[in-house]
């Protein structure tokens, strides 16, 4: 039976992308056949931005589902969130039409990796916020936290969010870029460590370290995630 896995951040910009492109790797490699799928691309041309990025870090070409933009409904080239950018295009973001797509992905593969865009509060339409859409659907929560100064407080909100809508956080990935400062860092792990085992305990933390060039670290992802 095919599992789909949401993929968020605590913001924009805190390497949920590289992430999920990490996820896919590894349970590719251990045999899965796993493919990634983003909720609404903007600021993009064609094909989805990350979705290049994902496969790229996979090892492996544009999916025929990639061509036919199944495993990335909407993309648009305005920058900004996905009901503005669809707005400045006069389109209406569905979310069945991105629903179907991943129902589409789900007979095919063994595990879906769908990569949200920024943070869970963005709005994919006028009303409906991405965190609404998670909640319907029903779908494990993956949340990506990074190290810049500031994480602590956008992740506990991110988590608390999660909790008050009974929303599953599966696991939590600190991601150590861009390493600024080590002690803040060991704290911030510490920190929300200690507020999962208070709060939220059979959620998993790992940590993801500086990825440098394509040297890929491996984060144990595969046993929780099959």
């Amino acid at each position: 039976m095919s599992k789909t896995y949401f993929i968020s951040g605590i913001d924009t910009d805190c390497g949920k992308t590289m992430i999920t492109g990490l996820l896919a790797r590894e349970l590719y490699q251990n045999g899965i056949k796993v493919i990634t799928q983003k909720l609404v691309q903007t600021g993009s041309g064609e094909i989805a931005n990350d979705l290049l990025r994902h496969r790229e870090i996979m090892g492996i070409d544009l999916q025929e589902v990639d061509l036919k933009k199944v495993t990335c409904p909407y993309v648009f080239r305005f920058p900004a969130s996905p009901h503005l950018s669809a707005r400045m295009e006069n389109t209406t973001i569905s979310p069945e039409f991105i629903s179907q797509a991943t129902k589409h992905l789900e007979r095919t593969y063994d595990t879906v990796l769908l990569e949200g865009a920024g943070g869970l509060m963005v709005p994919i339409k006028d009303d409906l916020l991405t965190i609404d859409y998670l909640q319907a659907k029903g779908f494990p929560l993956i949340l990506v936290s990074s190290s810049r100064l500031g994480s602590i407080n956008h992740t506990l909100l991110s988590i608390e969010a999660c909790l008050s809508r009974k929303i599953e956080i599966k696991a939590l990935i600190y991601n150590h870029l861009p390493n600024e400062d080590s002690l803040i860092a060991r704290e911030s792990v510490d920190v929300l460590k200690r507020y999962l085992y208070h709060f939220s305990p059979k959620t998993h933390l790992m940590e993801c370290p500086e990825v440098k060039g394509k040297s890929y670290p491996t984060l144990g992802c595969a046993c929780i995630l099959t």
